[in-house]
């Protein structure tokens, strides 16, 4: 598993959700993910929205990831 795989899962299952991924021994990573769908949500449901993108990797090829998620307006971005 490699992190630009993850990142594209994520943001396939997440239109329009900007994502990065780190992760260099192919089983821990570590994602920053913006998202206008996190809106209104918890912590723990915007990681469950997250995780469903990855399916059964999730505990398998992928062993860890820790993650942040956040609103476009707590990630300080702003509409044109």
């Amino acid at each position: 598993m490699d992190a630009e795989t993850i990142r594209k899962l994520i943001e396939t299952g997440l239109p329009g959700a900007e994502v990065q991924v780190q992760g260099d021994d192919g089983v821990h990573f570590e994602a920053s993910v913006v998202s206008e769908a996190f809106r209104g949500k918890l912590p723990l449901a915007r990681h469950r929205l997250v995780y469903a993108t990855l399916g059964e990797l999730m505990g398998g090829a992928i062993h860890a990831l820790a993650l942040k998620t956040v609103t476009p307006e707590e990630a300080g971005i702003r509409d044109s």
